[in-house]
């Protein structure tokens, strides 16, 4: 059950001059293996580690089925500070492969704690969490490989303070850190108070990370098969183990997003069409913009490059902005995610026979509606000649959300490499990062602060 990736409309036969020609794929083609060697290279050192995390963490895994096995009997609700791909990639799974409505059910249908992501520091959004959760019966599962992330470390405290008041001693055991094992805060908070402690491999970033423990103690968590998400990210990563892009799907779709940009398609635009998958979208616009918008290349040269994503969601989005992907510029690519069967159907019944506008539809299922609207978006898409690709679930499981969830890894790789930038560092972020400290007079960032007081101040004339 191998996801599939279909580029038809990315090319000439069906787009015309607006798409690629196969002479322009084959004349790419060693410039793409070359950029499967590059990172070849790299594989599993510096910041890559999180392309070996299918293989080597069956000890961890068993550690984490184990504790949340034990959990989950003791617990009733489970939840997730952080920020970033320690929320994105745990809410994109929890999406993809639970109940949709989880936290509504009752304990005996959903098997598990209920489950929240405090991704912000939102002040209302804190109490809104402490209004639907007792902090007695709840297991918080602070993320962090630093241990200096300001958002989430701010909500440690402000939960270790309602715990220790609530529980006395016994706050610790609703506690549990994921985070560096050698470096950072945290990890020497938790050792000081003795915390259930899990770790994110010293070549993980947070982006890279639902792989780890960082997603998949949330799964465990849950009652998903992380053995299943992890099988499938291996499956996917043999399916991409040819230097020869037309047999590595993941280095067609990297060759096929930079020379796109190389063209001024400087938007890239994830449409899954299942609300599954919706989330999936947000976890990429990470893993995508952060990844890929460098201002300097690995020769030091300004470039200022990478492709803006954006998310949509198929058949929602049909009604808002498919009209300017179909009429606007030429600016994008859209990747459309199908799911060929649904875990589910629903028969479309009859009652409307004098109506012929209506009842066109009965007798026939909503998945067989959803995926016919992703067809002919699709189709309008193309005969407007703007590149669209799509890829093809057999079904939403636990191993083809483990193979999406490493394809696009790779994906986004493989075009690191053809860019030739740091594909795994962050500068930008960092900027805001320090800016933040410097304003809150953390000590050592005196001279960030002195920089941001030199700053021009607003003008009251901008201001209306």
């Amino acid at each position: 059950m191998l996801i599939k990736f279909d580029f038809n409309n990315m090319m000439s036969r069906t787009l015309g001059d607006k798409g690629f020609a196969d002479s322009a794929l084959v004349g790419f083609a060693a410039d793409a293996a070359e950029a499967f060697r590059s990172f070849g290279k790299k594989r599993g050192t510096g910041m890559t580690a999180w392309a070996e995390l299918p293989y080597n963490q069956a000890e961890v895994v068993r550690d984490i089925k184990a504790t949340a096995e034990e959990a989950r009997k003791k617990f009733e609700s489970f939840v997730v500070l952080g920020i970033g791909g320690s929320a994105l990639g745990p809410i994109a799974v929890f999406t993809a492969l639970c109940h949709f409505r989880y936290n509504d059910l009752p304990a005996e249908k959903r098997g598990g704690p209920r489950f929240y992501v405090e991704d912000n520091v939102d002040p209302e959004r804190m109490l809104a969490l402490l209004d639907v959760v007792d902090p007695k019966t709840t297991l918080f599962n602070v993320v962090t490989k630093s241990g200096a992330t300001s958002e989430t470390m701010s909500q440690y405290l402000i939960i270790a303070d309602i715990l220790k008041k609530a529980l006395g001693d016994e706050w610790k055991e609703h506690i549990v850190a994921t985070t560096s094992e050698t470096k950072g805060n945290l990890i020497k908070i938790a050792k000081k108070e003795g915390f259930k402690t899990f770790y994110i491999p010293d070549g993980v970033g947070g982006r890279f990370s639902e792989l780890c423990p960082v997603g998949l103690l949330p799964a465990a968590m849950l009652g998903i098969d992380i053995e299943g998400l992890l099988r499938g990210a291996a499956e996917m990563d043999k399916a991409c183990s040819s230097e020869d892009m037309f047999k590595n799907p993941a280095l067609m779709a990297a060759a096929l997003q930079f020379l796109a940009m190389q063209n001024g398609k400087n938007i890239s635009v994830m449409m899954p069409y299942a609300d599954s998958l919706k989330f999936m979208a947000d976890w990429y616009c990470q893993l995508w913009g952060e990844s890929l918008g460098k201002a300097v290349d690995l020769d030091g040269k300004t470039v200022n490059v990478g492709q803006t994503p954006v998310k949509a969601l198929g058949v929602t989005d049909q009604h808002s902005q498919v009209q300017l992907y179909t009429e606007g510029p030429f600016d994008k690519v859209i990747t459309i995610i199908g799911v060929e069967k649904f875990r589910g159907d629903v028969v479309i019944a009859g009652g409307a026979e004098e109506f012929p506008d209506v009842s066109f539809l009965s007798g026939h299922t909503m998945g067989e509606l959803i995926n016919t609207e992703r067809r002919a978006t699709e189709y309008a898409l193309t005969k407007s000649g703007h590149m669209n690709n799509t890829l093809i679930l057999p079904e939403v499981n636990a191993e083809t959300v483990g193979q999406l969830l490493m394809f696009f890894q790779l994906e986004t790789a493989y075009c690191g490499e053809m860019l030739n930038i740091d594909t795994f560092n962050q500068p930008g972020v960092e900027e805001g990062k320090n800016a933040t400290y410097a304003l809150f007079e953390r000590k050592g960032y005196e001279a960030k602060r002195a920089e941001l007081e030199a700053a021009p101040a607003p003008e009251a004339k901008y201001i209306i």
